[in-house]
């Protein structure tokens, strides 16, 4: 069910905020895109809380409640000054601090990180945590920088971000380009210009100074198992099936590797280069080797692996398989790729990524009755061990590797199960889509209703 085909009153409701989102925020597709996902598929809700509707809830919750986009100047190794632009967007706390990652690369600009800030919202609402939504980052791209070229962009930026930080205001973690080096880096300014070791304040640490355990795997391992439990809700399972994964950063590696350890075969990674396929399963070693030692392409890996081969054109969904997974980077598989997807016998499709499937894709598997883990549930893993990460610095503990994981399924399955129920009781039985918004957006617009006009 959709606002278009509810009530005429609704979309009296609806379209003057879409018109107003548009007009505030011009050139900014991929945030009319999330913020057109949500509001059309909460018509349900709506219909049946016209309290949500008096009260502004939408009109506010599609306004980020802070924007903050400043320079940051550093100096290359060549010593000469280069200018990068930061963002972070501060969307909703009702729920609790903000919480979300920083980007870096060269694709981020204030309408990417707008379109993350928001999606991040009804993630975080779904893990039940106590976190508001938020998202940064900057247009410096990290890939093929020196260590001393990073670590003087990441104190530079830090230098303006800090006043806006806080365990109890705002937390960021990573996400693309920002790895551990990058949180170091970032942590270790704060610390200094606040004059106080805040571990809650950052997350996806190192372990050995307040990080925790699974939270590289999570987003990952996360994926995988929403689509578990999606899977056995169909009465199947991952064992024996083909897996075609997009992207090799850490999302796409550890759902890889959880793939494999459920009895699943992973045929596939891609970067920027192009894509490989190795009909044997992923040598998870290796690509590790080749990614995040070596920082190289996958090319590489095809060079290194017998059997496997890499592919410079065409697309990574022209490969059949039972499961696709894109794990890289939004609006990454289109109408086309779906159609072929579904021609070829894919069952399933569960997104790693922040919105990688396009919302022609999404309608294709929807019509086509694919299984469909939208990104806001089936990637929220990542931040909701990164809210672990926080209870464990708030009360100085240290969980193990296998109690951490043990806590993420749960959490995850948790979602699913939310998820699932939301879709049943708006009355679409197993649309993702219309489970996860409808589950968030009440979380979300009953903290806000309570909470008064702020």
């Amino acid at each position: 069910m959709s606002i278009t085909s509810s009530s005429p009153s609704l979309r009296r409701v609806v379209d003057p905020i879409l018109e107003t989102v548009a007009a505030r925020n011009p050139g900014e597709p991929e945030y009319m895109q999330a913020v057109h996902e949500v509001l059309e598929s909460i018509a349900p809700v709506l219909d049946e809380r016209p309290d949500y509707v008096e009260a502004g809830i939408l009109e506010r919750l599609v306004e980020p409640e802070r924007q903050v986009v400043f320079r940051v100047p550093w100096v290359d190794d060549d010593n000469r000054v280069q200018v990068s632009r930061g963002f972070r967007v501060q969307f909703n706390s009702a729920l609790g601090p903000y919480k979300g990652g920083l980007r870096f690369h060269s694709s981020v600009n204030l309408g990417i990180v707008k379109f993350l800030g928001f999606e991040q919202i009804f993630k975080n609402a779904l893990t039940a945590q106590g976190i508001g939504g938020a998202k940064g980052g900057s247009d410096f791209d990290p890939h093929g920088r020196s260590d001393g070229e990073v670590m003087r962009f990441c104190q530079s930026f830090m230098d303006e971000l800090y006043r806006h930080l806080g365990e109890h205001t705002d937390i960021p973690a990573g996400d693309i380009g920002v790895g551990a080096r990058e949180i170091g880096y970032l942590f270790g300014r704060y610390r200094k210009i606040m004059n106080r070791h805040e571990s809650g304040m950052f997350t996806g640490k190192g372990v050995a100074w307040g990080g925790a355990e699974v939270r590289t795997e999570a987003t990952g391992y996360g994926t995988v198992f929403f689509l578990e439990q999606m899977l056995e809700r169909s009465g199947r399972a991952i064992e024996g099936l083909n897996a075609v994964v997009s992207g090799s950063g850490n999302v796409a590696l550890y759902a890889i590797e959880k793939i494999q350890q459920l009895g699943g075969t992973a045929i596939t990674a891609s970067d920027s280069s192009g894509y490989v396929v190795d009909e044997k399963g992923i040598d998870l070693d290796l690509l590790k080797q080749v990614k995040e030692v070596e920082r190289l392409r996958v090319s590489d890996y095809a060079e290194r692996r017998p059997g496997a081969h890499f592919v410079r054109a065409g697309s990574v969904w022209d490969v059949p398989t039972d499961i696709a997974l894109p794990c890289a980077t939004q609006n990454e598989l289109d109408g086309a790729a779906a159609a072929t997807l579904v021609r070829q016998g894919v069952t399933a499709v569960a997104e790693g990524a922040n919105m990688p499937c396009t919302p022609e894709a999404i309608e294709a598997f929807r019509e086509s009755s694919v299984l469909f883990a939208p990104g806001k549930a089936a990637n929220a893993g990542g931040v909701a061990t990164s809210a672990l990460e926080m209870s464990q610095n708030a009360s100085r503990q240290r969980w193990s590797f296998a109690d951490s994981e043990d806590r993420l399924r749960a959490i995850m399955t948790s979602v699913h199960d939310m998820t699932y129920e939301s879709s049943e009781r708006h009355g679409a039985r197993g649309d993702y889509v219309i489970g996860a918004n409808t589950a968030s957006f009440v979380k979300v617009a009953d903290a806000m209703l309570a909470q008064g006009v702020i």
